[in-house]
């Protein structure tokens, strides 16, 4: 007998393969789908023939067709670093609108939980610091990074509007910086893109000035705090993050140095819109079910930087 059964839109994604391992080791099914946009096989190869495993590959922003029992919908599909998002604008549009909507569709006939996959951009470059989930943002909705934002942004309202109107039970998580073991190296973010370009030992790609800051939050952080947040009496917006905040600059120094590489820094232009600053208040999260990082910056890379070796230097 199994604790219930999840199904991950998004599932062969980064943070979704993660999930799915998570699950799959407290006793549920886990039904995963992908249309494999930007997720990867690889990602969800060691699940293939598991018994409490399903793959449905579809792409949620026409559909999800699946007969069977669902407790749980976790819709995580969507693409989320910036090469993804800029390369795929309306698809980026569409599983926020279209994916999201046949997602609660799903939830809502199948009498089941509900948690969306926000993020920390619909803050946008914040004018508060550090941003609480009270903050509503300043997104440039017309820029590039606007198909992104406004998508999020829409796919929270339109939660919302189901628990309202319909009284599902539904539950939105904004993720602020995820890393570790199946990114791919060459994404777009910080972390994957300074690691492959130390172990390729090609410069690392900066921009501005490098004094924009982030915060890091290590996969199996996120992957607890979800899991609070999913089984919590809570169904308002909860940021999940890192609270220490660092620049750009200082992480790819540090990543030069774990790494050994002898890369230099190539400062390039910063692009529109990019955020100044970005660090989470995590004071809900923190109150409501006692949730906090536990892994520190250096432990979590040296973890994602063994991951990356092995990957890197096979394509080189």
């Amino acid at each position: 007998m199994t604790e219930g059964v999840v199904l991950i839109t998004g599932g062969a994604g980064f943070i979704g393969s993660n999930l799915s391992d998570h699950f799959i080791a407290r006793g549920f099914k886990v039904v995963c789908v992908d249309n494999f946009l930007t997720g990867s096989r690889s990602n969800i190869e060691h699940l293939s023939g598991h018994p409490a495993f399903e793959l449905i590959e579809q792409n949620v922003s026409d559909r999800i067709d699946y007969q069977g029992r669902v407790d749980y919908v976790l819709h995580f599909a969507s693409p989320a670093s910036p090469i993804d998002y800029l390369q795929h604008p309306i698809p980026t549009l569409k599983v926020g609108a279209l994916g999201t909507h046949n997602a609660l569709g799903l939830a809502k006939a199948k009498k089941a939980v509900f948690l969306l996959a926000s993020t920390s951009e619909v803050y946008g470059d914040p004018l508060v610091h550090p941003q609480k989930e009270s903050y509503w943002g300043n997104v440039n909705p017309v820029g590039p990074r606007g198909v992104y934002d406004e998508a999020k942004r829409f796919a929270e309202a339109m939660t919302m509007a189901y628990h309202t109107y319909h009284g599902l039970d539904a539950k939105i998580i904004r993720i602020f910086n995820t890393y570790g073991p199946r990114m791919r190296p060459r994404d777009g973010r910080a972390i994957p893109e300074f690691i492959a370009a130390c172990l390729k030992s090609e410069p690392l790609p900066v921009f501005g000035d490098g004094s924009q800051t982030r915060s890091f939050c290590y996969i199996s952080d996120l992957i607890a705090g979800i899991h609070h947040v999913l089984f919590s009496k809570l169904n308002e917006p909860v940021n999940l993050g890192n609270p220490k905040e660092m620049t750009i600059l200082d992480l790819a120094q540090t990543i030069i140095r774990m790494t050994g590489s002898r890369s230099k820094i190539d400062y390039r232009p910063l692009p529109v819109d990019d955020p100044k600053v970005r660090r989470p208040d995590i004071s809900k999260a923190r109150e409501a079910f006692g949730w906090e990082p536990k892994v520190d910056l250096e432990t979590g890379l040296r973890s994602t930087i063994d991951y990356f070796r092995g990957r890197v230097q096979a394509s080189v």
